[in-house]
């Protein structure tokens, strides 16, 4: 396998539009590494100039320390799947997994061998004289993923793979895909507009919006520390709460939301990182849904509120709450026995630690870590 390193590539096209502004990042050898980002964020783009399939504007792309930025995508060793499958309709699944094979020259036995092999791995074996319009839509996903695995790849690419797939068949498919990079320990460079998929498949995320990367990291820790509001809004479902005011300490710290509406946060004796970092400033707080508790009404919490139930969604092992404090609107994740009732006004508590804090200006993370020192 190969590792991967875009140093500054950019992608701009004739009318000016900027695609892709100067993607820096390195995916290592055997890595799985996901792009994430909303529709029209660059993703799609930056994965086809890897592969070859657009010119790069400006910057660098090195396959293994061999700069690839002018080789056709024949001769960088890749192999890419695509949101639609692209089967051939009047050939056998055998057939579509060798073709790419056939194409380059191979003898016909060792096709059958690279092919046999690939099955196997897939649990494609039983359906190898099959047609594509004999196969389900995860037998067809696994036939595209087969025939780039025949090739034995450096690098494998696959742009949205799962979109096309109902919900069920979508996690049954994410958990193959995990188990078969195990299993090849191949570097695989995956993009996805969903959220659950990046965070499931990614041993690393790279977060994209207008062009530009916003973060790189593990999933697990782009969640608990995102580096701006919109990578907190992006990552993770619900969306994190979000409430913009002007932190006001005395004794105690508030944040006041306009409008004679405030929330008290804590004792300042307790809150010393977060009055250094922005004690008068406007800023964005972030509390994620999980976080957001149901307290008793004489429990005396110096970091809660009150908020009314607008809608109440059960979805099984856990339940979304919908709030309404003034005009903001507010998502608890709690356990689904004793609930609410739609209208009745609950008073809602939070660990200080839980907190993400953001300058409202910038959208970007204030560090209480780094005001503590």
């Amino acid at each position: 396998m190969a590792s991967v390193r875009l140093d500054g590539v950019r992608k701009i096209y004739e009318q000016g539009q900027v695609a892709v502004a100067g993607a820096s990042f390195e995916v290592a050898d055997g890595e799985f590494m996901v792009l994430v980002g909303p529709s029209g964020c660059g993703k799609t783009t930056l994965l086809r100039m890897i592969a070859g399939l657009e010119t790069i504007s400006a910057g660098t792309l090195q396959i293994d320390d061999r700069t690839v930025n002018d080789l056709p995508p024949k001769d960088r060793d890749i192999a890419m799947v695509f949101q639609n499958y692209a089967l051939y309709p009047h050939m056998s699944v055998a057939e579509n997994m060798g073709f790419g094979l056939r194409l380059r020259g191979l003898a016909r036995a060792e096709i059958e061998r690279h092919v046999r092999e690939a099955a196997a791995v897939l649990e494609l074996t039983a359906l190898l004289e099959r047609k594509p319009r004999q196969l389900s839509g995860g037998q067809q996903q696994r036939v595209a993923l087969g025939r780039a695995l025949v090739r034995q790849p450096r690098v494998f690419l696959l742009d949205e793979p799962l979109s096309n797939l109902d919900a069920r068949m979508r996690m049954t498919m994410r958990t193959e895909l995990v188990r078969l990079h195990r299993r090849l320990r191949a570097t695989m460079i995956y993009v996805t507009h969903d959220q659950l998929e990046a965070m499931t498949l990614g041993q690393r995320i790279v977060v994209m919006r207008g062009g530009e990367i916003q973060q790189i990291d593990t999933p697990m820790r782009i969640y608990a520390r995102p580096a701006n509001l919109f990578v907190a809004g992006f990552l993770g479902s619900p969306a994190m709460n979000v409430l913009r005011g002007r932190l006001r300490v005395k004794d105690a710290v508030d944040l006041d939301l306009g409008d004679a509406l405030r929330i008290g946060l804590g004792p300042a004796r307790a809150l010393e990182a977060l009055c250094a970092a922005a004690a008068g400033r406007e800023i964005a707080l972030g509390l994620r849904p999980e976080d957001l508790q149901v307290v008793a009404d004489d429990a005396g919490e110096a970091a809660a509120f009150e908020a009314l139930v607008e809608v109440i969604e059960p979805v099984g092992s856990e339940a979304y709450l919908h709030l309404r404090l003034g005009p903001h609107e507010l998502v608890a994740r709690v356990a689904p026995d004793r609930l609410p009732q739609p209208g009745q006004r609950l008073r809602l508590g939070f660990a200080a630690d839980k907190l993400h804090v953001f300058d409202a200006a910038s959208e970007r993370r204030i560090e209480l870590d780094a005001a503590r020192s």
